[in-house]
C-alpha cells in the first residue's frame, strides 16, 4: 500500500449551541435556532472547501445527533454515521481510543462532540504542528460548531498523540 494511501483528514466538531436545559436532561437538549443555522453554516464550509466525508463518529447526544444533520442539510455530502454513547461528554483519550475504531477505508472521519473533549483532543494531536493560522485561531477559543480539520498518514487505529497537523481552523456562522 503507498503512502497515498494511508493520507488521512480527521475532523473534529463541536456540536452547534444547543438550548440551555431540557426537562428530560442534558443528554436530550437541542439545538436552538441559531444553532441550526450554525450547523448548516458549518456544512457549507466543508462543502466550499471540497471535503467530504466517509465516516461519521456522533455522540448519541440529540444536539450533536441534529448537528450532523444540519451539516448534511448545508451542503456536506452524507456519510455513514456511527452514534456512539462513549463520544458522548469524553474526554481526549476517550475519544482518540474511538477514532481509531474508524474503517480503515475511511480517508475521511468527522466527529461530532462536545467540550471540553473535542477542543483537548484538537489540541493534543496536533501538539503545535499544521498551519500557524488555524493554530492562531484555535488559540482564540473553540466555540460551539467549531471545526477543526488535522491530517495524519497512516492507519486510524495507529493514531497518536502530536501526530497530526492542524491544516485548517474554522467557527461556522451564516
Amino acid at each position: 500500500m503507498t503512502s497515498a494511501a494511508l493520507d488521512r483528514t480527521l475532523i473534529l466538531v463541536r456540536h452547534a449551541k444547543a438550548a440551555a436545559t431540557n426537562s428530560e436532561g442534558d443528554h436530550e437538549r437541542e439545538l436552538t435556532p441559531a444553532g441550526r443555522a450554525d450547523a448548516e453554516a458549518a456544512g457549507a464550509w466543508l462543502h466550499g472547501h471540497d471535503i467530504g466525508i466517509d465516516e461519521v463518529l456522533c455522540s448519541s447526544a440529540e444536539r450533536a445527533r441534529q448537528t450532523a444533520e444540519g451539516i448534511w442539510a448545508g451542503g456536506c455530502c452524507e456519510a455513514d454515521v456511527r452514534y456512539d454513547q462513549r463520544i458522548y461528554n469524553a474526554g481526549a483519550e476517550a475519544l482518540l481510543q474511538v477514532v481509531r475504531e474508524a474503517e480503515d477505508d475511511a480517508s475521511v472521519v468527522m466527529v461530532v462532540g462536545h467540550a471540553p473533549g473535542i477542543p483537548a483532543l484538537t489540541s493534543l494531536l496536533a501538539d503545535g504542528e499544521g498551519s500557524s493560522q488555524a493554530h492562531d485561531a484555535l488559540a482564540v477559543g473553540f466555540p460551539t460548531t467549531g471545526i477543526a480539520v488535522l491530517s495524519f498518514a497512516g492507519h486510524w487505529q495507529d493514531l497518536a498523540l502530536g501526530a497530526a497537523r492542524l491544516e485548517r481552523f474554522h467557527v461556522a456562522r451564516p
